[in-house]
């Protein structure tokens, strides 16, 4: 497999979406809730994704729009107008919903745990599966591993605040978050009650 995993900041970036069916709703509606501008070409457009701020133009627009994307998502089932579009595509980053290959970029199955998001690609094997490890990876998550999330970011930020070496931090962040009573807290879900022992524990190092 030659594709590697890789996040993309997309906020106030220009997607183009060709195609306006079920794929490409999902697809815009993703591109939409992280902040980026979305134009999409085809006959309908759902009513959710105007209410964001998506935009429906003519497939007799794609040149220009393809010129104004930083991203292309190809998501029709016109077969002929796909592969127009791929081939003047070509300098852009380019998804390709019907043959991933095609393209350079993949938008894969994603969800959310609390505030940890979760991809999962099968190099296009099998998007069934891909949801059956959705619900599978859902079902072992449990509060307290997001409870432990959020408070290792307040801890990270306070030992930014007082130690350069990264190093260094990451073992106090070990030697924190081994800490047989900070753990009982964790565990009773004592968020505040943790941040006020976090705070203790890192005075006395």
């Amino acid at each position: 497999m030659n594709w590697t995993s890789i996040y993309l900041k997309t906020e106030n970036h220009n997607v183009f979406i060709l195609g306006t069916g079920e794929v490409a709703t999902r697809r815009a509606n993703k591109f939409l809730d992280h902040g980026a501008n979305v134009c999409l070409a085809g006959n309908h457009l759902d009513e959710g994704l105007k209410e964001k701020g998506a935009l429906l133009k003519s497939t007799d627009e794609v040149n220009e729009l393809v010129e104004w994307a930083d991203i292309v998502i190809i998501a029709s089932g016109d077969e002929e107008l796909c592969e127009y579009v791929s081939e003047i595509s070509k300098d852009k980053l380019l998804n390709r919903a019907d043959f991933p290959d095609k393209g350079n970029i993949i938008v894969p199955n994603s969800f959310y745990v609390g505030d940890i998001e979760i991809s999962i690609f099968t190099g296009a094997k099998s998007p069934l599966i891909s949801k059956y490890l959705r619900k599978k990876i859902q079902s072992i998550i449990t509060e307290e591993d997001i409870i432990k999330i959020e408070l290792q970011d307040y801890a990270r930020k306070i030992l930014k605040k007082n130690i350069d070496d990264q190093k260094v931090r990451k073992q106090y962040l070990y030697e924190i978050f081994e800490n047989p009573n900070l753990e009982d807290l964790i565990k009773q879900r004592k968020i505040e009650e943790s941040k006020i022992y976090i705070n203790k524990l890192i005075a006395h190092i």
